[in-house]
């Protein structure tokens, strides 16, 4: 649906709920239009949407370690009248994929007491720095990484939310589907049974019935008026279950009203069962909560291969090439590259190397626990949904035998009926027949409603509920 025929639908809800003829108004609410309201405005899933959205913000902050850097330093003494020294350094540098930094700046130095190893006067350089152990892999490129793959972590999560609230919510809607139809099944049996027990009354009062038939008659109704009244309230508190799951903009919950009805044929529609051996692939490579045990442990691979950087000595170049004033020079003869240069070199290493040791073997040993964690949820996904496959497939076949019987029990009742009508049969055998296909009607309206759910459950357990 679209949003616009979302809001229509909202506006059309409540005006059902807060109409003063609501009879007239009330709206029948299918399970596709609920979900609509329910995937537009629910609080949890916008959460759920916020979480991607501050994940994405956790990748555009570790772009910024390549951003490019502008700075400028100025250091400056006077005393007595007298310039000590004056040193400004601009100085642009640019960050690379590969962990090289190209800086490009100048100098003005100037003063009568600078140190001796400076250089008076403007000059301008063009360098590089260069940590060695950090040309294949570096903090920055990790972090970057790690961030991209918890920014896939957060939309699996997303996806997970809303796996598990859709089955939420479509188990209560078919709760309410089921209140809904046992109530309207014990009110039509009630309408047959006040018909029933006029007749009852008129033949007595015309000496065809003994008096003790209309005291069947009325125990009969009355038995059914009770169901009827613990139907409606059942159908009431489902309502009210399911309202939970409808919001409105500016996330206002929605007031429910018993008026808003369900289709009468929403059990009957019956969904294809997938075949069980497609499901478990599908499981395999979409389940929401698997996938994002496997994202983490590429957060964790990225991690172990950051760690292992730290074992290996640490080696910095710093080389830049110098030219006098501010200008460039035209080209760059040999002795300028014997001659104009600044170069450092840092090395350093830990004797034992503990410390990176110890966080290598740490992360390590939490990819293992990931591996067995995907291995644990493998199973178990496939299981579960193997599980609830078999669960659909013979709730399909009682759901078959449950209809044969109510044709039979409808046979038998309408027999008696009529032999009851020619005064043949009692009272007593038509109740008794009356009975159990209402009870077989009962028994078939929560079996379509628990297929209906086991068949959700089915497509939950294997992560792909839409």
């Amino acid at each position: 649906m679209t949003k616009a025929s979302i809001k229509l639908l909202v506006t059309s809800l409540l005006f059902a709920c807060l109409s003063s003829t609501a009879q007239d108004t009330a709206l029948v609410l299918s399970k596709d239009a609920f979900l609509s309201v329910l995937r537009a405005y629910h609080p949890v899933l916008k959460q759920a949407d916020l979480q991607v959205r501050r994940a994405g913000a956790n990748v555009l902050q570790a772009r910024g370690a390549f951003d490019p850097r502008l700075e400028a330093g100025l250091d400056r003494k006077t005393f007595d009248g007298k310039l000590y020294y004056s040193y400004f350094n601009p100085q642009l540098t640019i960050p690379t994929w590969y962990g090289i930094d190209i800086k490009a700046g100048t100098e003005e130095i100037i003063g009568d007491r600078v140190t001796s190893e400076a250089t008076l006067g403007r000059t301008s350089y063009i360098g590089v720095k260069v940590p060695a152990n950090n040309l294949f892999f570096d903090s920055r490129r990790a972090t970057l990484k790690q961030a991209q793959a918890l920014r896939q972590v957060s939309e699996a999560e997303r996806a997970l939310v809303l796996n598990d609230l859709l089955f939420d919510a479509i188990s209560a809607y078919w709760n309410w589907v089921r209140e809904y139809l046992l109530y309207q099944t014990i009110s039509e049996t009630v309408k047959v049974n006040e018909e029933r027990m006029r007749f009852v009354v008129t033949e007595f009062e015309q000496g065809n019935r003994a008096a003790i038939d209309t005291t069947e008659a009325l125990t009969q109704l009355q038995g059914f008026y009770l169901q009827q009244n613990n139907a409606w309230l059942s159908f009431r508190n489902a309502g009210l279950e399911l309202s939970n799951y409808l919001w409105r903009e500016a996330n206002q919950p929605f007031q429910w009203s018993e008026y808003i009805t369900p289709p009468k044929t929403a059990l009957a529609e019956v969904s294809e069962i997938p075949v069980l051996e497609q499901l478990i692939r599908d499981a395999a490579d979409k389940h929401p909560k698997l996938l994002a045990t496997r994202l983490k442990g590429d957060v964790l691979e990225t991690e172990q291969r950051l760690k292992a950087q730290y074992l290996s000595p640490k080696l910095s170049l710093n080389a830049n090439l110098l030219n006098k004033g501010y200008s460039v020079p035209e080209q760059i003869s040999v002795p300028l590259l014997e001659n104009n240069y600044k170069l450092g070199v840092e090395f350093s290493v830990p004797l034992f190397l503990r410390d990176a040791r110890g966080a290598y073997q740490s992360t390590r040993l939490k990819r293992q626990e990931n591996m067995l964690e995907q291995d644990r949820l493998s199973l178990q996904i496939q299981n579960k949904v193997t599980a609830y496959y078999n669960e659909v497939i013979q709730l399909r076949q009682q759901l078959d035998m449950y209809e044969q019987a109510l044709e039979n029990n409808r046979r038998l009742f309408l027999g008696e009926r009529l032999r009851f009508e020619v005064g043949e049969s009692t009272l007593f055998v038509l109740n008794a027949r009356e009975n159990k296909v209402l009870e077989t009607m009962q028994k078939l309206t929560e079996l379509r409603a628990k297929w209906q759910k086991s068949y959700a459950a089915l497509l939950w357990a294997a992560g792909v509920l839409e």
